[in-house]
């Protein structure tokens, strides 16, 4: 099996800093030849905030690309040269005002949508999240914040409630994090 041969590219869309569409004509192992869009994102990150209860933090707000509202977890864009933890801290906190003094745990990384984009979705959890502060909102942002219990969540996600696909993922890396660490010998 072969990769595909780029012969040109160029950009056709460019929307900074939410992403680019770059156009590559492209050659296949079997010699056929086609136009080829790739969406350029800038890497993203997300995490569960779990408060000293339990209760996971979450964000409420419209989004465009549906027409409709989303019930999911913070994340947002990481910023050029800022390392994903440094973007996860400022984006749960500039979202919703809530901080830990436990630092991240990185539950894992994966690639939204490899046929189409090309960036990665870094996910954490932070534990023992309290309200420290308040919103810090972009201009393109109205945000609601709602909290429940972690395994409550579980069930909007099954029931269609919460589809969001990066916040489901990252729910199930966080419950298989807290049930492995809650099993281990060092945390009895």
């Amino acid at each position: 099996m072969n990769k595909w041969t780029v012969l040109r590219s160029q950009y056709v869309t460019q929307n900074p800093p939410f992403n680019r569409t770059r156009r590559d004509r492209v050659k296949l192992p079997n010699g056929a030849e086609f136009d080829y869009d790739v969406q350029e994102y800038p890497d993203w990150v997300n995490a569960i905030v779990l408060t000293p209860e339990m209760k996971v933090v979450l964000v409420y707000q419209y989004r465009h690309g549906i027409g409709d509202f989303s019930l999911e977890i913070p994340g947002g864009m990481s910023e050029p040269g800022e390392e994903p933890i440094i973007g996860i801290i400022r984006e749960v906190s500039e979202e919703t005002g809530y901080q830990s003094e436990r630092p991240p745990v990185f539950l894992g990384e994966f690639q939204p949508n490899p046929a189409t984009s090309n960036n990665l979705v870094r996910s954490y959890l932070f534990q023992n999240a309290l309200p420290i502060g308040q919103q810090h909102l972009d201009a393109n942002e109205d945000i609601e914040i709602r909290l429940m219990p972690f395994d409550d969540y579980e069930d909007l996600i099954h029931g269609g409630q919460a589809p969001h696909m990066f916040s489901a993922f990252a729910y199930y890396l966080a419950r298989h994090y807290l049930s492995h660490a809650s099993s281990s010998p060092t945390n009895h």
